[in-house]
């Protein structure tokens, strides 16, 4: 079985998110309301994602990534940070035109501390289905190769709506 963690810290609106193994969509639940969370906060005013520690990333949490982004700098007017110190995960981010959204660096950060981790929450098939979708059409909206990329898996999920 597949290790993940995700950490979680927050000082004066500012969150850090650390992301450990494999980041998948049986994480998509915990995410997105994770997201949802952070977002609904009116202290938040940007993130910084810690993916130094992540080994496999899929569309559905890169999705969800660019959504709590956008909410970042439409409160703060400032790109939120991404750190990337695996070269596939960075070459994946940057093909998803995550560079346009967040500054990305690739080193790995000094000194985070204070972080606890995230419990993962069970989902139905059909709320997993309804995240997969939304995080994709936040892909999709990013720029014209996603929506290329993207649209025959969100037509087929659209297909599938109750």
């Amino acid at each position: 079985m597949s290790s993940y963690k995700i950490l979680q810290a927050e000082q004066q609106g500012i969150y850090v998110l650390k992301f450990i193994g494999e980041i998948r969509l049986n994480l998509c639940s915990t995410l997105d309301n994770l997201v949802e969370s952070i977002t609904n906060d009116p202290e938040f005013r940007t993130v910084v994602i810690d993916l130094s520690e992540t080994e496999i990333i899929d569309s559905t949490t890169l999705g969800l990534l660019a959504k709590i982004a956008m909410a970042a700098e439409k409160r703060s007017h400032f790109l939120p940070t991404l750190i990337s110190t695996n070269p596939d995960v960075t070459r994946i981010i940057t093909s998803m035109g995550f560079d346009k959204i967040f500054i990305i660096v690739r080193e790995p950060a000094s000194r985070i501390e204070e972080l606890e981790e995230i419990p993962v929450l069970r989902a139905s098939e059909q709320q997993v289905r309804d995240k997969v979708l939304d995080a994709h059409r936040v892909l999709m909206g990013m720029n014209s190769r996603n929506r290329e990329e993207f649209k025959n898996l969100v037509r087929a999920l659209e297909c599938e709506e109750p």
